[in-house]
């Protein structure tokens, strides 16, 4: 399995506009879903820091996303446009291969 994860300050005034589009069945996760070996999107908030979330996207491969990306850069670039507003900061904390 292929895990991608990233980190985002999300604006106060944003955030339940920002769970809408990042929730496991968001915006996000249905353009992912139009493509094969997508698994699943887990959105995670710090206990800490309200306005603090992770995403895990999980894919049956590096190589899965990849074409995913290439399929579909426009719809892609678009959504990711309409998030820009919802967020301070967003983090790649980087692209991992679950080992078990």
């Amino acid at each position: 399995m292929f895990i991608i994860l990233w980190r985002y300050a999300v604006r106060p005034d944003r955030i339940d506009a920002f769970i809408e589009h990042y929730k496991s069945d968001g915006s996000w996760a249905r353009l992912f879903r139009s493509s094969t070996g997508y698994l699943g999107t887990d959105l995670i908030r710090a206990t800490d820091n309200p306005v603090s979330f992770v995403t895990i996207d999980r894919w049956d491969s590096a190589e899965s996303f990849e074409r995913f990306k290439r399929e579909r850069r426009e719809d892609y670039d678009r959504l990711d446009r309409v998030c820009e507003s919802l967020t301070v900061t967003e983090e790649l904390i980087g692209r991992y291969n679950n080992l078990t």
